[in-house]
């Protein structure tokens, strides 16, 4: 009974740490409501787009009166912005954002009008959406499950080494080895398929994504080789909590980001909807 419990203990935070990184983070879908003439619509605004097809923009608004127009620009530039009028397919208004190089990133702004009254999406700043290559799902699923996976097991090799659990240094070893191919294999193979580098962490650059994995794999290395011939399960937990704050930090935060203008990836963070470099 007690171990079942470490286990439910682990997966709980495993399932809120999911929910998390599903939630926040520059790389996933923003939420906006709208209310035109007392019908409220519940807009999604993409911020991430992979392939080498224009970023399709797509808004479920039934009513045939509303007209559309998306504003865009390169991000991070001050150059003159760009407009879009939509175009109505059935129930919904759809534009297309044109395609960037991998790590470009474009800033735009939606904007909707009913007999005359505009209904901006926006009240000041825009929505920013990143590009990227294709990854392989063949890449980049084995990486996911085995990311969230070690952080189960980290969990529960944390929960175990606090109540001194006999299994503590096994399940430490698995997150360590799960981190490894996760994180340090396929890790930079997602890297690549997206942003055409395979490491952007230390030393080369600053990517939080990158440096944080390679921080989380130094704790576990370090708690599994100081757990080798005697237990010390300080190093566990010390390393479950680093693993926890890792996965604390929004997924893409600081992550590639293309300088408009010399062409060269570099690592940007979007705050508040302003740009900083």
């Amino acid at each position: 009974m007690r171990t079942f419990l470490y286990f439910a203990a682990a997966a709980l935070v495993t399932f809120a740490a999911m929910v998390y990184q599903r939630t926040t983070g520059p790389t996933y879908p923003k939420r906006a409501e709208l209310d035109i003439d007392g019908n409220k619509y519940l807009l999604s605004l993409i911020r991430s787009h992979g392939g080498e097809k224009d970023c399709p923009l797509i808004f479920h608004i039934p009513d045939t009166v509303v007209t559309g127009t998306v504003t865009y620009r390169k991000f991070p530039t001050r150059d003159g912005w760009t407009t879009l009028a939509m175009t109505r397919e059935d129930t919904e208004l759809v534009a297309s954002l044109p395609h960037q190089p991998p790590a470009g990133k474009l800033e735009y702004k939606v904007e909707f009008e009913k007999n005359g009254k505009n209904y901006p999406l926006h009240e000041s700043n825009a929505t920013v959406v990143r590009f990227k290559g294709d990854v392989p799902a063949a890449i980049l699923l084995p990486h996911i499950i085995l990311m969230f996976v070690a952080m189960f097991f980290a969990n529960v090799a944390g929960v175990m080494a606090l109540f001194r659990h006999r299994k503590f240094r096994t399940f430490a070893l698995w997150t360590l080895v799960l981190t490894g191919l996760g994180g340090m294999i396929l890790g930079p193979w997602v890297q690549y398929y997206a942003f055409g580098e395979a490491w952007a962490g230390v030393p080369f650059a600053w990517d939080l994504t990158d440096n944080k994995t390679l921080i989380a794999f130094l704790f576990w290395i370090l708690a599994v080789v100081m757990n080798r011939k005697k237990e010390r399960p300080g190093y566990v937990i010390l390393a479950s909590l680093v693993m926890l704050a890792v996965y604390s930090i929004p997924h893409s935060m600081y992550g590639s980001q293309l300088d408009p203008e010399t062409g060269k990836i570099i690592q940007g963070m979007i705050l508040h909807g302003n740009w900083h470099i």
